[in-house]
């Protein structure tokens, strides 16, 4: 009995003089008197973006030296189940990259998104249009936004002043500018359906509110006041119908990868993209610059500026004050002035206050915006149920395997059971 009491005795003493040494969780002790050191989690969608995050990270660090951010990011097409598992199984991230809209909503009803309503700045620093896609319908809202993404149409300048050609100001004039080209001899376009995912949310959601209307149009196919088979809808599918026979031979089993490469080739004149694309062309041994897609002649042209990534915080997270800080920095004109500069080219801070940015294409796509409507991708805010119907549909259209009018139909007829 007392040679067992000396046991434990000395294995107290031990560790005793162990614990010291080793925090729990993500607290460790700091050299600074006082004081304790944390690391955060933070989860994405971006693993593209691991360079320009930790030089973000970085910034933020030499602000609250005891804070550490690790960027975690997962593969994209994986984010929204592997995040679900892990808040599921009690191991989620401490901060984390928010879906817009209904992916987001859910996520706060189930009780892992934190209520970032009273964040210092979230309310002033951004617009309504710019919180509404992280808000709740009472209001509350479950990320800071971050940043946001465009459509537009990459075109080879270098081809256009040889040829004498101009970036076309209507529908009417894209198409009569895609016919020249091909009757010189190029390939219009660089965009395929293999992937099927770009041709819709790039190409087809780009210029849908060219034919059917911003914002305020949106709302009123989402109430049922307007019907996703009128003549504008028809229309939309039939521009769809109208640049096939544009895209590259072989268009089916075209990826978007490969488009990528065909336009930074010059096998292909112009190709309809996102901006977070842009930096693929950045050693593009020819000139290149962007147009807004056209509307159709009489209509206004409008942009698709997509809200694309928030930032929120875990309702479980150990450090919920920690995290509140960082995420009052990304809400301030100094935060998103940081944000800005380590943003991939084509990303665009959504916050009030002016930014400049140092990449010229990444300005060519904001200069687009001037003077225009804008709005998020149509399925989004309401209809993203639609979205593998209305992919279908996109596709089916271009092979000829179904009429716009088809389309359009079964739009209307998958809608009216979702509003």
């Amino acid at each position: 009995m007392r040679k067992t009491s000396k046991t434990v005795g000395l294995v107290l003493l031990i560790l005793g003089i162990l614990a010291p040494l080793y925090g729990t969780g993500g607290k460790e002790s700091s050299p600074q008197a006082g004081t304790a050191s944390v690391t955060l989690v933070m989860g994405s969608w971006r693993a593209d973006d691991v360079a320009q995050m930790n030089n973000l990270l970085a910034e933020y660090k030499k602000l609250k030296p005891n804070v550490t951010i690790q960027f975690r990011p997962t593969n994209p097409p994986d984010y929204n189940a592997t995040l679900r598992l892990q808040l599921d199984g009690g191991t989620g991230p401490d901060l984390m990259y928010a879906r817009s809209y209904a992916p987001g909503q859910e996520l706060f009803n189930a009780g892992y998104f934190a209520d970032c309503s009273a964040i210092p700045g979230v309310t002033q620093n951004f617009s309504a249009a710019n919180l509404a896609p992280w808000q709740m319908p009472d209001g509350k809202l479950f990320a800071v936004p971050f940043a946001a993404v465009s459509h537009a149409v990459y075109y080879n300048k270098t081809i256009f002043q040889k040829e004498g050609l101009s970036p076309p100001q209507t529908w009417e004039d894209f198409l009569a500018l895609c016919e020249t080209l091909s009757a010189k001899g190029y390939t219009p376009l660089a965009n395929g359906v293999a992937d099927e995912w770009d041709i819709l949310e790039v190409f087809y959601l780009g210029m849908l509110p060219n034919f059917v209307g911003g914002g305020t149009e949106r709302a009123a196919y989402e109430s049922g006041a307007k019907k996703l088979n009128d003549p504008s809808f028809v229309a939309s599918f039939q521009a769809m119908a109208d640049v096939a026979k544009y895209l590259p031979k072989g268009y089916e089993s075209v990826t978007y990868n490969d488009s990528q490469a065909l336009f930074n080739t010059q096998q292909a004149v112009m190709f309809m993209d996102g901006s977070w694309t842009a930096g693929v062309y950045a050693g593009a041994p020819f000139e290149w610059g962007l147009f807004a897609m056209p509307a159709p002649r009489g209509r206004p042209t409008l942009i698709t500026f997509h809200p694309d990534m928030a930032i929120t915080y875990n309702k479980a997270t150990k450090y919920p004050q920690e995290c509140l800080d960082f995420l009052a920095w990304l809400a301030s004109p100094a935060g998103a002035a940081v944000a800005s500069k380590a943003l991939p080219v084509g990303f665009f801070p959504m916050i009030n206050a002016a930014i400049t940015l140092d990449d010229p294409h990444a300005n060519e796509f904001l200069a687009l915006n001037k003077g225009k409507d804008t709005d998020a991708r149509f399925v989004w805010p309401k209809f993203l149920n639609l979205y593998a119907p209305m992919n279908q549909a996109v596709i089916r259209v271009i092979k000829g395997e179904q009429t716009p009018q088809q389309a359009a139909d079964a739009m209307e007829s998958a809608a009216a059971g979702m509003r």
